[in-house]
């Protein structure tokens, strides 16, 4: 790859000069002999050209560690010297130089927050003759990661109020195999005889050849649906909100969010329930219904995946939920869309539940005039909880203690 010329040999011409020069008027040899070596070495450099500086880096994913993403840097170049300009985290940028040759550098980044990250940019430009002949910069090279939420465990989920799933771990309400005892009924056909209570077809059967077998509920699986609503990107600290200093922004609801999906898809997977996932947005990424491990590592990729929608990314159609789901919507509730899209289910027949991902607010830089706007957005906020409240919808803070509000919530009988 052609380079360039540095200033370098300019500089080191024009001294040879003017020593040559200033030795001459004063009938000086020592000051000609001074720019003798600038002389030499500018013909030196001239003369080998600027060809085969060229630098192309490369990044190479590494493992978490201590809260930090490690990202190798390698670059290719016949070049002396490459210097480095690498970006961490999209804030801090760091200069090195490094040999052209095999030059590997370990860029550490912290991690702040889950979901898409952008730890490592990195360009480069090759340095030979002692930095006289330079390339010009390569195409940044970015590492786009999805950084996986902490992992967090829940207890029991609410399950819909009527289970349709032929196999699984609840008890349901239909007659099948596998549940508690449901009732004695006749004989009919398709009924096993092994089911036959001889006991009770002794005591209460009403004429010759009658038989009663004992019958037992049926054990179902869920249908389990994530909507997530990622229109709003809310920090725990008030007044970094429309900033977009995710540095100072604390726990966000993004954050929340994520974690929340994470933790309750598991829960749901390790039930033996089916779990979908939707992102409430133009676009935004849906997985179908399933189950197992291999479903299971597929909704982890998604949601780590999954950022703030773009300022007109609303979305326009509702995902379709199974018949008799539990629908499970992750939102900060400040904009109308999630409430009404969850009152739209509940009217529909499914058990939903709202799940408030606002972190615990910090208002201590906030201006008296900023203070009465947040209480003024946070009273229009409990009046759409108690919407949902009043169409027969669950509401639980994350930020508090999502597992006790969920177990009383499994328990309790609409």
């Amino acid at each position: 790859m052609p380079g360039r010329w540095s200033p370098a040999p300019a500089l080191a011409i024009a001294g040879s000069i003017v020593l040559a020069v200033l030795g001459l008027l004063f009938s000086r040899p020592d000051v000609v002999a001074m720019g003798l070596p600038l002389a030499l070495w500018s013909a030196l450099v001239l003369g080998r050209g600027t060809s085969g500086v060229g630098a192309e880096p490369s990044v190479t994913p590494g493992p978490r560690a201590d809260g930090q993403l490690h990202t190798e840097i390698s670059v290719e170049s016949d070049a002396e010297m490459v210097e480095l300009f690498v970006v961490l985290s999209e804030r801090r940028s760091r200069r090195a130089i490094v040999p052209g040759s095999d030059a590997a550098v370990l860029a550490r980044s912290r991690v702040l927050h889950s979901g898409p990250a952008l730890p490592v940019q990195v360009s480069a430009r090759g340095l030979s003759l002692d930095g006289a002949a330079l390339s010009g910069a390569s195409e940044v090279v970015r590492s786009r990661r999805q950084v996986a939420p902490t992992p967090r465990a829940v207890g029991m989920l609410p399950l819909p109020r009527r289970l349709t799933g032929l196999h699984g771990s609840h008890e349901g309400r239909r007659p099948g195999q596998g549940g508690d005892f449901r009732d004695i009924h006749a004989f009919a056909p398709g009924d096993e005889l092994r089911r036959v209570d001889w006991r009770a077809t002794a005591r209460m059967a009403r004429r010759p050849g009658d038989l009663l077998v004992r019958r037992t509920h049926t054990l179902s699986d869920a249908s389990v649906v994530i909507a997530m609503d990622t229109s709003e990107d809310l920090g725990e600290v008030v007044a970094s909100w429309g900033s977009g200093d995710v540095e100072r922004s604390g726990v966000t609801s993004l954050d929340n969010a994520r974690e929340a999906a994470r933790a309750l898809s598991g829960a749901a997977i390790d039930a033996g329930d089916r779990v979908a996932l939707h992102v409430l947005a133009h676009g935004g990424r849906s997985l179908r219904s399933g189950g197992g491990s291999r479903h299971l590592a597929r909704l982890e990729a998604a949601i780590a995946a999954t950022g703030q929608a773009g300022d007109d990314a609303a979305f326009r159609r509702t995902p379709h939920v199974p018949h008799g789901s539990v629908v499970l919507v992750l939102s900060t509730f400040f904009q109308g869309a999630a409430a009404q899209t969850a009152l739209m289910w509940r009217a529909s027949g499914h058990r939903v539940v709202a799940i408030d991902v606002l972190p615990r607010l910090d208002r201590s830089r906030l201006h008296r005039p900023q203070l009465i706007g947040l209480r003024t957005v946070l009273a229009e906020r409990e009046n759409v909880f108690a919407d949902l409240h009043g169409a027969g919808v669950d509401v639980v803070a994350w930020a508090e203690d999502p597992s006790s509000a969920l177990r009383e919530i499994a328990r309790a009988r609409r």
